[in-house]
């Protein structure tokens, strides 16, 4: 029971943080006037770390599903 609740929690709270984060992006944006540039480079340079681990996960699922 355990696992199975871990195995679907974990996803979920994971996407909840990234939407979270994304916000807080937002909201940096929005406070400090960055214009349409500048949010869309916070957005590119904060969000690349987020990016990085959601390619890994697909990487990570596709190599144990022996799709590769």
């Amino acid at each position: 029971m355990q696992q199975t609740f871990e195995a679907w929690i974990t996803p979920l709270m994971i996407g909840g943080l990234i939407v979270f984060m994304c916000f807080i992006i937002w909201d940096l944006a929005k406070k400090s006037n960055a214009g349409k540039f500048g949010t869309i480079m916070l957005f590119v340079v904060l969000g690349a770390g987020m990016l990085g681990y959601v390619i890994k996960v697909v990487i990570t699922w596709l190599i144990e599903g022996g799709n590769i």
